[in-house]
Formats: structure tokens, C-alpha cells, sequence
């Protein structure tokens, strides 16, 4: 039996997770070594993310690898969330804690950028969703605030790109990655120098951009000395998570949707082709990187942070849900009594969520929720119903046909979420795997390494690997009436 091994860093805003996969004759074994916390930090009233924290993990997940499961790796791999990024200063030090992306500095930055360039010429030149966080409003602002930080900063890093860069010692920009931040040439590895040169950013802080499964260098010998590792090859593979999830769908047919379920809900198509247009503006649909050359076009959409909020704001209060008696809670409530509009910015970053939800309802005519059920149920029903206005937006876009809905990540462990989803959409809906990311990052490590040819044979080795959950549209409850009622809350 020929084992492969490699070993994939996995970071989410709130967690991350070494996970080791051994890939023999056509299938793949995950295991997962290591598992920590990962949270926005607020200091003077701003939020940042602890790189040394989170590289001192990575460390930690590099070392119990060898030390305590006898394996040497023969590759790492990270992926982080998107658009956020490190400073480095002349001499390749870290000069800050990045900024996270729920940082209120970017309130304003959208509107006082189109003030200089218009929305239309900014979507036109990049193809990508406007969020007050990508990276580009998140430099313009520290252009507008005349930033001292950016003034002593040589170069940028996107988060996974710099987590790289400690393992390696090597400064590049993934592709993905750098698709997330509204500064590339949509479809290639171009920086689009004109638009950000119009926006005041220094066009000499950016770095190369490479393609997922570049081989970036060997571990730096220090990094190998205090782990125990080998001075093993450092991969950049799909480096935004997404890119990597989306390597995980189940399927050599290009019929599907791909619904990556966590924080956030990102759906979308596979594309050969960025697709932009006026039409794609006013609906936000962005065009991001993906592996082979292909365009995830997609549209993200606030997914269970809306819950995770309301069961940590809960848990404060001393009150503790476990999933299960959350999704039980739901179950006991009457469907469709509540509705919301999941992307609504009050439910960015708000204190209290259910106050949040609250002043939604109360805004739209609805009355409040009166128990921690009708909550869930609201926000539970509102996410397909968000869905089916991506998927039919999708439709009108697109030429491809979509017969079913692929769902990967740790959502898709939320059989009723799911099974809410095939009703609202009247689509089939294949749930798995659940570690989409973690196994897209090992896979494209195996690639790079010449241990699989081709994506095509990627997901052959995951519908080998792993089990997948059926959901059939029922029609048990009338959701074109939801449906209509929910378009007519979000023009409210």
C-alpha cells in the first residue's frame, strides 16, 4: 500500500484545526491532530487577529503530528478566511496585529471610496461583491485616515500568505487569497494596478501572485529544529477556504450549486469564466479565484454566525444550548411566523443578536419573537429563503444547469437546515463531506506533489472517501407563500 501523507492547517474566524490525511489507493483517511481557539481580539476599541498566537499553533499541530502520531508529513498546507492582511516592515518583520475584518474602521470607507471612482467602474475593473471588509476599502481607509502604520509599511500579506511566509521565508500572494481582496484583474494573476493606484494605495506593498499547488520552499530550518520536522516542502494551495471547499464537491458533472456551510453561507457555480455585468453589480455576485483557472462566482451570505450569536448571547445570560436542543427548539415553533434578511448589516457585528433580530422584526411589521425558539426557528427558516433568492439569481446569470445542491462544510451536519433547504428550493441536496476545506488543502498538496493528476480525480477520491446524506424536496410546507412573503420583508 503506497501512503501519502500530508498535513493541512484549516483556519476559520473562530477555530482552526491541523489535520493530517493519508491518501492511499484512491481514498483519503482524515484524523485530527490538532484543534484551537480563534478569536478577534479588541484592543482600544479596535479588532485584531493574534498571528504569533495563531502561528505558535500551527507549530503546536506541526509537532504533535510527529511527536505524538509518529507521522511525518509530507507537505503543509494553510487556508484562512479571506481579505484580511499583515504589515511588514523593510526588513520582513511584522509590524502589527491584522486588523479583522469586523473592524468598524471600514464603516464609510465604500461610500467615501466611490466618491473617487464610481461603484459601477470599481465592480466593472474587479468582478468582486461589495463588503465594507474587503481589502481594498480596508486600505482606502487607512489611505483616507492618512494611516502611520501604512506609511512604514514595505509589504502586505494576506492572512494565509503570511502564515506562509513564517513557515518559509518566502513572500508570495495565493491566488484565491489575493481574488478576495478587490484588487486583481478578474480571471488572471494581475494585480489591477490602475484601480489602486487611483485609491491612493501604494502599489509596492503587493507581491506576486501565484497559482493554488505552488511549491513555495521547504520549512525554514528554525521552524524545522523546534517542531521536529523535516524541512518539508510548504504548499500554497487554495489559501482562501472557499477555494479549497469548492475542490470538495462530490461531483465530475458540472450541474450543481455549491453551498459552503459555516460562519458564513457561500454559494455559487464553478465557472470557466468570470461573469460580470451590470445585471451581476446589482446583485453583488462576486468572481474569486479558483483552482485550474476556474471563477468561483458566488455570493456570500451571513450563515450560522447568526445563530452561533444568539447561542453565545444566551450562554452569557447562563442560559446553554447544545445544537441539537437548538434545532429541537425550531422544530417546536411555528414555521414562517418570523422572517429576516440574513445580509442585512445590522447583523454584521452586532452586540446583542437577539436584539438584532428583534429590532429586525419590529422594523419590518412583524411583531417580536417572544421565545428563544420562534428566534431560531426565524433565522433557521430565513437562510433558505435566502438561498432560493441567490439560487434564482443565479439562474438568471448563468447558463448552467443546476439540478442539484452540493452541501460541504460543517453546515452540512445540520440535517435540518438541510432538509429546509431541498424544501425551499425544490432541489435535491447532497450533504458532504463536512471537512470540504481541510480535505480540498490536503488534496492540492497531493496535486502539487504528483500524487493525483487532476481535480476530476480529486473529487473521485472523495466520493470514494466519504459518506454523503440525500435530502428530497418535500412539500410538507407551502414555501412559495414563505417565499413571497420574504421578498416583500426585504423590500420593506
Amino acid at each position: 500500500m503506497n501512503r501519502k501523507s500530508f498535513l493541512a492547517f484549516d483556519l476559520g474566524a473562530s477555530s482552526g484545526r491541523a489535520i493530517l490525511g493519508i491518501l492511499a489507493d484512491g481514498k483519503l483517511e482524515l484524523t485530527e491532530v490538532h484543534r484551537f481557539v480563534n478569536q478577534m481580539q479588541m484592543i482600544n476599541g479596535q479588532y485584531f487577529w493574534n498571528i504569533f498566537s495563531l502561528f505558535n499553533e500551527l507549530k503546536t499541530g506541526l509537532k504533535k503530528c510527529i511527536k505524538e502520531f509518529g507521522i511525518q508529513p509530507e507537505s503543509i498546507g494553510i487556508d484562512t478566511w479571506g481579505v484580511d492582511f499583515v504589515h511588514l516592515n523593510k526588513e520582513g518583520l511584522i509590524i502589527s496585529l491584522p486588523f479583522a475584518y469586523r473592524d468598524s474602521r471600514t464603516n464609510s470607507s465604500m461610500d467615501d471610496l466611490f466618491q473617487l471612482i464610481p461603484q459601477e467602474e470599481v465592480y466593472a475593473q474587479t468582478g468582486i461583491q461589495f463588503m465594507q471588509f474587503n481589502s481594498l476599502f480596508q486600505l482606502f481607509s487607512m489611505v483616507k485616515d492618512q494611516s502611520s502604520l501604512l506609511e512604514i509599511t514595505d509589504s502586505i500579506l494576506f492572512m494565509p500568505d503570511a502564515l506562509n511566509y513564517l513557515f518559509s521565508g518566502v513572500k508570495k500572494s495565493e491566488f484565491s487569497i489575493a481574488s478576495t481582496s478587490q484588487m486583481i484583474v478578474p480571471g488572471t494573476c494581475q494585480w489591477n494596478y490602475k484601480l489602486i493606484e487611483k485609491a491612493g494605495i501604494p502599489i509596492n506593498i503587493l507581491q506576486e501572485i501565484i497559482l493554488p499547488g505552488t511549491i513555495l520552499g521547504p520549512i525554514q530550518e528554525e521552524v524545522a529544529n523546534e517542531t521536529g520536522s523535516k524541512q518539508v516542502p510548504v504548499i500554497a494551495v487554495a489559501a482562501h477556504d472557499t477555494g479549497s471547499a469548492i475542490v470538495s464537491v462530490p461531483s465530475t458533472k458540472n450541474n450543481f450549486v455549491y453551498l459552503s456551510s459555516g460562519t458564513w453561507s457561500i454559494m455559487g457555480i464553478e465557472s470557466s469564466h468570470p461573469i460580470i455585468s451590470e445585471q451581476t453589480r446589482q446583485m453583488n455576485f462576486t468572481n474569486e479565484g479558483g483552482v485550474d483557472g476556474t471563477t468561483r462566482f458566488l455570493k456570500n451570505i451571513m450563515g450560522m454566525w447568526l445563530i452561533q450569536e444568539v447561542q453565545r448571547i444566551w450562554e452569557n445570560q447562563g442560559i446553554t444550548y447544545s445544537w441539537p436542543e437548538m434545532v429541537e427548539l425550531a422544530r417546536d415553533s411555528e414555521p414562517f411566523k418570523f422572517l429576516i434578511d440574513p445580509d442585512d448589516t445590522m447583523f454584521l457585528n452586532p452586540k446583542d443578536m437577539t436584539q438584532a433580530v428583534f429590532d429586525f422584526c419590529s422594523k419590518t411589521g412583524q411583531g417580536l419573537p417572544q421565545t428563544h425558539g420562534e428566534i431560531i426557528r426565524c433565522i433557521y427558516d430565513s437562510l433558505p429563503l435566502k438561498y432560493r433568492y441567490t439560487l434564482e439569481q443565479i439562474r438568471d446569470v448563468s447558463d448552467q444547469t443546476i439540478e442539484v445542491i452540493h452541501i460541504i462544510g460543517g453546515g452540512a451536519n445540520n440535517h435540518f437546515l438541510n432538509q429546509l433547504t431541498a424544501d425551499a428550493t425544490g432541489l435535491q441536496v447532497i450533504a458532504g463531506p463536512t471537512e470540504a476545506t481541510a480535505i480540498g488543502n490536503i488534496l492540492i498538496q497531493a496535486k502539487a506533489l504528483g500524487h493525483v493528476s487532476s481535480v476530476k480525480e480529486i473529487r473521485q477520491i472523495i466520493a470514494n472517501s466519504f459518506g454523503l446524506v440525500n435530502f428530497s424536496p418535500s412539500d410538507e410546507l407551502d414555501w412559495d407563500e414563505a417565499y413571497d412573503r420574504y421578498l416583500r420583508i426585504m423590500l420593506h
